[in-house]
């Protein structure tokens, strides 16, 4: 390959590049859940069934109880209030636990305090006449008031008592008693969007543990309840539903349900809805209408969730209610218990996660000689396209990661399409279950090859084979590709004749070195050796190809290069710095006209006419190639024009041409697919990963009909006898057919551009060029959903065994950006529908990070 004289990228350039990370608009808040105490959240089956009855029972069971001697604290949040100030449930708490603190004779002090932080102007302007004080709150934003009101009562107890506490606050509130969207529509300027209403909310829960010195929190034990409004379904402000809105968080959760008649059915609806969305239930309690519904809710949640009941509440609307809390005061000890055995068990499981994996897994492609057992990464959940990551360190807690890796290269899903894939695959599983596919028709199968066919396949494939992964579909695709080059070139066996006897030829492929294509034996024979098919991984490999070295393409201080191979170098010894002004001109069909492209296609011509003919051992009967992209070969750009080129002369020559889009396909280099980049149709193609948005495999290998009629015939025995147990399973079809509709859809998918049929830019070109003209920095590879950078590395640092890029990475993950390298070759990863703004804070993240490995480095070389 040619080597590229490197230089030092100017100050000026590091310059601009701070002043963007600087004043970047895009700034948003870590969503970091401390597990350091306990954290609930409350929800109902429909509104005004008692969720601050049981908030305030709780309070009451867990601060007034005698049992401990430690200081206490209960964390009351109401993040969404509606009829305020009238109607405000953190106020509830706050009065009415003096009350019963008073009735119960409770000798420790007790502090309470109550919080109003935002509210639309209608509601800040009653509130304060209310209470007779001037207007004086200052506008928050564009939405909302800061009405800065706080207040706080203590009661004294007995001399050296411990001391209880009680923190009420409403984050959001509006004067309307309707359904918050509403409110929020009604009352000019009280919109408030769901990332704010999360961010206020992290920082109040984070707040409820950061408030008290280190000391105090050894010796404090802390309860804290996150109440919604409404029922599990209610809209929140922005009119999202709230089991959507909270989502993030996955808090742990208390169903408050319905005694009422018709409960049964709204409760058991309710506890659905958030299985369905992966919140964890740990009890259902609701109050005793006289129907006796707790005993068909407890055969239908019997050894999956305890059910609670409360006594009626008394029917005089004057009453205080102490005695009822009195009568109910041993269901909330039950349900304070339940919920902090609960909590307990969690955090010990989270905790011996890492140990228990590093002595029963085996991980693929890992030296489990290098993995610590606090290397681990422990990964309770995923929300979009980030995970939440526990971490055990001086205080446990949930902490988000950026899922640079898009889960190997799988993921596209963001939060809300992850909810219509868990919905559309929970339907096909209760209706089909799984049903065998061969001479059978369902609709989730029918509807994902018509998907199929008029989309990635458009214009030149009319059949669809169903698989389980990407590497069998490749295996598939060889299969095809072999038998419609033995019938272009006469050579198939007529088994009904009388002569059976195979005519023997061996068959080999043309492919491009660098280049995956699975892990299956034949799939790794159509490869060039490489450390994936060294003797230590598969003694037996032989690589049954022709491996040709092709032209890549990279970006390197601030200009993409064309790197010529030494075949190709020593041609044209006079264009040594061949460069291009921007990365779509590498694309410009315009170039086919080129001496470049005059010189590829005799290199390529005088490489297939040394092909050997039919009846000699080696003949070249398909031609695959990964379209653009090596992915697992190094992350490196193919130049599309020799793709081009090749593509065109081996089907001038009937050898059929296998496009690999198991990583390049649906979207993951901005176009739906290569073929639209490369100019240029396969015979065969082969999909998986982004197929079903990454949430189930499947895979297909599509064909052009000339393909499958090779296979057409009187004969069973002619047939393509290849199969899985799982094919065409319904519910990777059904996940594929709602990802490829989502994707393509400019009302789901923002990044769409419907008239250009591709993605628009994710990753700012300036960031690119600053990174590129890093010291540190090899190349870069930025294209659709994937941006690539392999670090300056030599010897042993270098190659896919090398470790060089770990302790920036592991920076990376401490900034909350999970990423995986290639050896030296680290890359970020988004999904299609991920937005411009999050690619360019990972790209200011990965830059101060190259910084200060840079520092590092440089210190080292210096010692």
């Amino acid at each position: 390959m040619l080597r590229l004289r490197r230089h030092h990228y100017p100050d000026h350039h590091r310059r601009i590049l701070l002043r963007l990370f600087h004043h970047s608009t895009f700034h948003p808040q870590p969503l970091d859940l401390p597990l350091s105490h306990p954290t609930f959240q409350i929800w109902s089956a429909n509104t005004s069934l008692g969720k601050t009855l049981v908030s305030a029972g709780l309070s009451s069971s867990f601060l007034l109880s005698p049992t401990s001697s430690a200081n206490k604290k209960f964390v009351y949040l109401k993040p969404i209030q509606t009829g305020y100030p009238h109607d405000s449930d953190s106020r509830f708490l706050f009065t009415k636990l003096p009350s019963l603190s008073l009735r119960r004779n409770f000798p420790s002090s007790l502090i309470l305090s109550n919080s109003i932080l935002f509210s639309s102007l209608f509601a800040a302007k009653s509130f304060l006449s209310s209470r007779d004080l001037p207007f004086q709150p200052q506008k928050f934003n564009s939405e909302m008031y800061d009405l800065n009101f706080r207040e706080e009562n203590r009661i004294s107890g007995e001399e050296d008592s411990s001391v209880s506490e009680l923190v009420c606050k409403t984050l959001f509130a509006w004067e309307e008693a309707v359904s918050p969207h509403l409110a929020a529509e009604r009352e000019s300027g009280g919109i408030v969007g769901d990332s704010k209403v999360i961010e206020t909310l992290g920082k109040c829960l984070r707040d409820g543990l950061e408030s008290e010195s280190e000391s105090e929190r050894g010796k404090m034990e802390i309860l804290c309840i996150v109440e919604t409004a409404g029922g599990v379904a209610s809209p929140g402000p922005s009119g999202s539903l709230q089991c959507d809105l909270y989502r993030p968080f996955r808090l742990p959760s208390i169903l408050v349900g319905d005694g009422r008649l018709g409960g049964i059915s709204g409760t058991i609806s309710a506890y659905e809805s958030l299985k369905l969305r992966g919140y964890d239930v740990v009890a259902v309690v609701f109050e005793d209408h006289g129907l006796a519904n707790e005993v068909p809710l407890m055969s239908y949640l019997r050894n999956r969730v305890p059910v609670l009941v409360l006594p009626p509440l008394p029917q005089d609307s004057s009453n205080d209610l102490m005695e009822w809390f009195d009568e109910s005061h041993n269901v909330f000890d039950s349900l304070k218990n339940i919920m902090l055995l609960a909590y307990s068990e969690r955090i010990q499981r989270l905790c011996d996660m890492p140990k228990r994996a590093g002595e029963l897994f085996w991980w693929p492609f890992t030296q489990h000689k290098l993995v610590p057992e606090e290397a681990v990464t422990v990964i309770d959940s995923r929300c979009g396209e980030n995970f939440s990551v526990y971490q055990d360190q001086k205080n446990k807690f949930i902490g988000q990661q950026f899922d640079a890796c898009a889960s190997w290269w799988t993921q596209g899903p963001d939060a809300t399409l992850q909810i219509e894939l868990a919905r559309d695959m929970g339907y096909t599983a209760a209706r089909f279950g799984h049903v065998m596919f061969p001479e059978n028709v369902y609709e989730p199968a029918l509807e994902c090859a018509e998907l199929l066919l008029q989309g990635v396949g458009k214009g030149w494939a009319s059949r669809a084979y169903f698989s389980d992964n990407g590497s069998t579909a490749i295996e598939i695709a060889l299969k095809m590709a072999f038998r419609k080059f033995s019938f272009d070139h006469e050579v198939l066996v007529d088994f009904l004749g009388k002569d059976t006897t195979e005519k023997c030829i061996e068959l080999k492929v043309l492919a491009l070195k660098g280049s995956y294509h699975g892990d299956t034996l034949g799939a790794m024979e159509a490869q060039a050796p490489s450390p994936y098919t060294g003797f230590l991984q598969q003694p037996w490999y032989s690589g049954r190809g022709l491996f040709l070295d092709p032209p890549t393409v990279f970006m390197y201080n601030s200009k993409w290069i064309l790197s010529l191979p030494e075949w190709l170098y020593s041609k044209i010894v006079e264009h040594k710095d061949i460069t291009f002004c921007s990365r779509d001109e590498i694309f410009y069909e315009e170039r086919d006209s080129s001496d470049l492209a005059s010189i590829y296609s005799s290199y390529i011509s005088q490489n297939l006419l040394q092909n050997p003919g039919l009846k000699v051992s080696g003949c070249i009967g398909a031609l695959i190639i990964e379209p653009v992209v090596h992915a697992a070969g190094g992350m490196h750009m193919v130049d599309p024009l020799f793709q081009r080129i090749l593509v065109k002369e081996c089907q001038n020559r009937k050898i059929p041409v296998i496009f690999d889009e198991v990583f390049t396909g649906f979207w993951r280099l901005g176009v739906e697919t290569t073929a639209d980049l490369l100019g240029c149709v396969p015979d065969i193609a082969c999909y998986g990963k982004l197929l079903t948005g990454g949430v189930i495999p499947l895979a297909a290998t599509l064909a052009t009909n000339a393909v499958f009629d090779s296979f057409v015939g009187d004969s069973k025995l002619k047939a393509l006898l290849h199969g899985h147990s799982y094919s065409a399973h319904a519910l990777g079809c059904a996940a594929a057919a709602k990802s490829i509709k989502w994707f393509k859809d400019p009302q789901t998918n923002h990044n769409i551009i419907p008239e250009r049929r591709l993605l628009r830019e994710l990753w700012d070109l300036e960031l690119i060029q600053q990174i590129s003209s890093h010291r540190t920095v090899q190349r870069v590879v930025a294209l659709g959903t994937l941006c690539a950078i392999e670090l300056q590395a030599a010897g042993c640092n270098a190659g896919y065994g090398s470790l060089y890029a770990a302790s920036l990475l592991k920076k990376l993950r401490e900034d909350g950006v999970y990423m995986r390298p290639l050896g030296n070759v680290i890359y970020l990863m988004c999904g299609p529908c991920s937005s411009p703004e999050v690619c360019s804070q990972l790209l200011l993240k990965l830059y101060q990070r190259l910084e200060e490995f840079d520092k590092v480095e440089e210190k080292l070389k210096s010692c």
